[in-house]
């Protein structure tokens, strides 16, 4: 059972009060979180050390301008505690990352909530997200799919954070305005917590509405692989998609788990070899320019089909509009299948790229 914190202000302006209320206690030194960066609907992370800068934080804002996960492996280990406010896909990435001793859990209070998904890039740019988000937040209390949302969030089946330490329930609260439902799952929840004037009881966290939701975002999800063609694509289809990759490799950046400071194929080993290009030439006729970019998208998606956590910048990034998001949904799918493995569900469940059962072995045939 969860404790359960009731703050009766709506739930935006609760997370923030509890926010200044562990930095005026000096319970964490700073505050990662979404703010306000002018009047046009811009919006970026940052690290907010004093109270007044968190009267322009919008904690809960549907905005993503990049993932969060990546972000805070940047700046770990720190040696002073940290409340991290993050979607769940940007939290399991997190700990997706944690995996691969690219950051660690230690002196993060992370928080996180039932997600309702995030606006697409062009909603800032066309400064339209003020307008949105009436009936955005009418989707969310009604556990419904909102029209708006990025594609990829659309059909997001884990939009209830798992690793978090406290989490701010939104999916199917009909009190958005005026009630603010904190559950602390861990015990650092419950000591960061500890003198917050708040209703406390015990409560089991969900909500009919959550597994609602959830049916709506399996359909939602199908319905994007149809209309993408995906389904049975096979090699053939991939390279079709994938042949309007220009190479700018924007996906790999905004990607939280493509860390590597040298990407293998930003390497000189990619270069183009004139004696290979010339016997390609007479083989073929014709070659593509610049090469490999095919090559490039399948070699991320194996590495992804295990790891992707369905944020979707990706796909927001990609001047070509190939949707590589969709794309690794259904890989990662079929390899969830496989290998019973959810990327960011625990921090302690090993790689399954990392690791080998003797099973496996007999299945090809060793003995």
């Amino acid at each position: 059972m969860d404790k359960l914190v009731k703050i009766d202000e709506s739930s935006e302006r609760g997370i923030v009060n509890f926010l200044k209320f562990l930095l005026e206690n000096k319970k964490v030194s700073g505050v990662f979180t979404l703010r306000k960066t002018n009047t046009n609907g811009s919006v970026d992370y940052g690290l907010i050390t004093e109270t007044s800068g968190l009267d322009d934080a919008i904690p809960l804002h549907p905005l993503m301008p990049a993932n969060a996960g990546q972000i805070l492996s940047r700046f770990t280990p720190v040696k002073k505690p940290i409340a991290a406010v993050i979607k769940p896909c940007e939290l399991h990435a997190f700990v997706e990352l944690v995996k691969r001793t690219q950051g660690t859990l230690d002196n993060f209070l992370l928080i996180s909530y039932s997600c309702g998904g995030a606006f697409p890039f062009k909603a800032t740019v066309q400064n339209n997200v003020d307008k949105l988000l009436p009936d955005y937040w009418k989707t969310v209390s009604n556990g419904e799919v909102s029209r708006e949302i990025r594609p990829t969030c659309k059909g997001c089946e884990y939009f209830v954070p798992m690793n978090a330490d406290i989490t701010i329930s939104l999916i199917g609260e009909k009190n958005l305005d005026t009630e603010c439902r904190m559950f602390l799952h861990t015990d650092k929840g419950k000591t960061f917590a500890e003198g917050f004037n708040g209703t406390l009881s015990e409560e089991k966290f969900g909500s009919s509405l959550i597994d609602s939701l959830l049916t709506r975002r399996k359909t939602e999800k199908e319905k994007l692989f149809t209309e993408v063609g995906i389904q049975d694509a096979g090699l053939d289809g991939m390279i079709d998609v994938f042949g309007k990759c220009i190479g700018c490799h924007g996906c790999s950046r905004v990607c939280p788990i493509c860390y590597c400071i040298l990407c293998d194929f930003e390497s000189h080993k990619y270069d183009d070899n004139v004696t290979i290009l010339e016997k390609e030439l007479v083989h073929k006729g014709a070659i593509r320019l610049p090469p490999d970019t095919i090559l490039y998208q399948i070699g991320r998606l194996i590495h992804m089909s295990f790891s992707c956590v369905g944020c979707g910048l990706c796909a927001e990034v990609c001047p070509a509009n190939i949707p590589v998001s969709t794309i690794f949904m259904k890989t990662g799918g079929e390899t969830a299948k496989i290998f019973e493995y959810i990327p960011g569900k625990d921090v302690e469940e090993p790689i399954p790229v990392m690791i080998f059962k003797k099973e496996e072995l007999t299945e090809i045939g060793e003995d």
